[in-house]
């Protein structure tokens, strides 16, 4: 029926047209022999029926008859014969026939001069565009063509505009936080005329920002389309013609506009945008920006456990009971937009509903704002590859299960609702360098099936005031949407005690660590610390550590076993003795490398890994170390 009734519309709107051009050719003068037979003056309207495309634009621009008319004779030299012969015998211009303002006066009743004025709708918007040099009464005026295929029933997207905006779909699925929102910014919509606000969304949900805005747009009969910040032209001149061009698809479509600062930040470009645009608009930004314009603000952040856990179900359908517990495991691992998680369950059905491949697509997610902020290590080591006391052993076991059950303390059982703050976990790995601290954060991530990434110092401290903070904010803001383990390696760097100040230099350095306090209680995922002397780290950080591991130099027993688990299964080994290998006093790190260049050795020679080899290699990593190795440590080897 809609078909029928568009149909129906693009007809009525054709016939309307070719008696608009009679009556403008009956005005230039021509007979009605001249005339093409069944050209007929327009009717009029009956009660309800839909308005031509010619009225619509009266309507949305405020046009005169004058200003009607002349934007009809425009069109009619492009779509009219008869009407193109007779300007081109008006002003003697062949073959090539064209309108100006001069013959419109002429030509057309109830002339007023104000019609050319820029400020006018028809020069304002660019409804007519005016060309060569001839003066404002003799050069050409042609028609804009977005306004011509306007006129014929054909309402797209400025094609100069296709490349910069892009339509926001209406959402599948919706957390019920933010249809809320998006109900009341319909109602903002309704009731502001003209001088309506800006709206402003604030928060790290920019997906879910979209969607609101398309959602509170539809009810007023809107399309969104949706502009970055970043491909915002810089040029004072570009963003003239791009606020008009929008001002008016705001009108033709009907749009509304999202401008999304996501990934470039608040630009000088954007500012100016959002000052001086005059239509439906929304801002979406991560941290809250001050506005000279009217604007009201809502916060849209990523739904919380419970609701992504709802949104989830709700994706899923049936088959979210059949995988109950990773629902539950997803919901608080992953901060994800409700768009996301609606794709990613429909990606998960097709896979049959494996719940591994779920998570791993959970997981990828997240990577690619980590990738250029972190190292990612992908982690294959288990909990047979640790060797440690057993009291270590319990508490990298219950900082697991912690990460586990963070949905059943957090959610169903409230703890959630007493504060934000410390819902992470997070915990120094202490102890000598080679150890066994990174491989113990590659077990845990292994385990709980994280990505691990570590920071790399280098590209997060810098000399200049804020960036420090700043390049940390970004790794946090990223991880925040889960399943990765942050590992700080050498975190003293960063972490390290305040002290008194006595310049410049030590307060932005006492700043950077109050900082880290502050982001490290707010951070909900799991984050590592590894340091090799832990009263170096700020005092203050041990109130907001749930767990502290010491990671102690291993004795002969834990050196023994080491040495068992060192080589792979495929490796060849012949008379290798771990009792003897244990009496060499090295820490694991330093083992494996022995046993990685005694490896070398062999395959060097066409050997298996012998005592030799690894005499050898030990000689080498003690050289590496400055530590002469004594008679004891390796009597017997060879």
């Amino acid at each position: 029926m809609a078909t029928n009734t568009t149909t129906s519309w693009t007809e009525s709107n054709h016939a309307h047209l070719v008696a608009e051009f009679a009556r403008l050719k009956s005005q230039a003068g021509m007979s009605a022999g001249e005339i093409r037979e069944g050209s007929e003056f327009p009717d009029e309207l009956e009660a309800g029926e839909a308005l031509p495309a010619i009225a619509q634009l009266v309507e949305l621009f405020g046009l005169s008859p004058f200003e009607r008319d002349l934007l009809l004779l425009c069109a009619g030299v492009e779509m009219d014969s008869e009407l193109a012969a007779r300007c081109s015998e008006a002003h003697n211009a062949g073959q090539k026939p064209y309108v100006t303002f001069g013959l419109a006066m002429a030509m057309l009743p109830e002339p007023h001069w104000s019609a050319f004025t820029p400020s006018r709708p028809l020069r304002r918007y660019r409804l007519l565009e005016l060309s060569g040099n001839a003066g404002l009464t003799a050069s050409p005026v042609r028609i804009d063509e977005r306004i011509l295929h306007y006129l014929a029933g054909i309402n797209l997207l400025e094609p100069s505009l296709e490349a910069l905006l892009n339509a926001v779909a209406l959402p599948r699925l919706v957390a019920e936080e933010h249809l809320t929102i998006a109900h009341s910014l319909a109602k903002i919509m309704a009731n502001y005329g003209e001088y309506r606000p800006a709206i402003h969304l604030c928060g790290d949900d920019a997906v879910g920002q979209e969607d609101i805005a398309a959602l509170a747009a539809r009810h007023s009969g809107r399309h969104t389309l949706c502009v970055r910040a970043e491909d915002i032209p810089p040029s004072t001149a570009d963003l003239e013609r791009l606020i008009m061009l929008m001002e008016r698809e705001a009108l033709l479509l009907p749009a509304a506009f999202i401008i999304q600062c996501g990934n470039g930040g608040y630009t000088t470009a954007a500012r100016h945008l959002v000052e001086k645009l005059n239509a439906p608009l929304f801002l979406a930004t991560h941290e809250p920006v001050r506005l000279q314009r009217s604007f009201v603000r809502f916060d849209v952040n990523k739904p919380a456990p419970r609701a992504q856990r709802s949104l989830w179900q709700k994706s899923m359908g049936d088959s979210a009971e059949h995988n109950a517990a990773t629902v539950e495991d997803l919901s608080h691992h992953f901060r994800l937009s409700a768009r996301m998680i609606f794709n990613t369950a429909q990606f998960a059905i097709s896979k049959e509903e494996d719940p591994r491949a779920l998570w791993d697509a959970c997981r990828s997610l997240a990577r690619a704002k980590l990738e250029d902020l972190a190292h990612r290590i992908i982690p294959h080591a288990g909990w047979e590859d640790l060797v440690l006391p057993e009291l270590q052993m319990q508490t990298l076991h219950q900082l697991a299960a912690q990460v586990w059950q963070r949905m059943k303390v957090y959610e169903t059982w409230g703890f959630s609702t007493k504060s934000q703050r410390g819902l992470g976990i997070s915990a120094p790995f202490c102890g000598d360098s080679g150890t066994g601290k990174t491989l113990a954060a590659e077990v845990l991530a292994h385990e709980l099936g994280l990505d691990l990434y570590r920071i790399d110092l280098a590209s997060v401290v810098s000399k200049y005031i804020g960036e420090t903070e700043k390049n940390l904010k970004q790794i946090f803001d990223a991880a925040d949407e889960g399943g990765a383990l942050l590992l700080f390696d050498e975190a003293d760097a960063l972490f390290g005690k305040r002290g008194e100040v006595k310049d410049s230099h030590d307060r932005y350095a006492n700043i950077e660590v109050g900082y880290l306090l502050q982001r490290m209680e707010t951070y909900q995922g799991l984050a590592i610390l590894t340091t090799n002397l832990k009263s170096s780290l700020d005092r203050a950080f041990q109130r907001r550590l749930r767990f502290t591991v010491t990671f102690p130099f291993p004795d002969a027993p834990q050196r023994e076993a080491i040495w068992g688990k060192v080589f792979p299964a495929a490796t060849p080994t012949s008379g290798l003795n771990v009792k003897k290998l244990s009496q060499l006093n090295m820490a694991g790190g330093n083992i494996r490398n022995i046993a990685l260049n005694a490896a070398f050795l062999a395959a060097n020679a066409g050997s298996s890994v012998e005592m030799g080899h690894l005499m050898t290699a030990a000689r080498m990593e003690a050289h590496k170390i400055e530590r002469p190795l004594s008679d004891v440590e390796v009597r017997g080897w060879v």
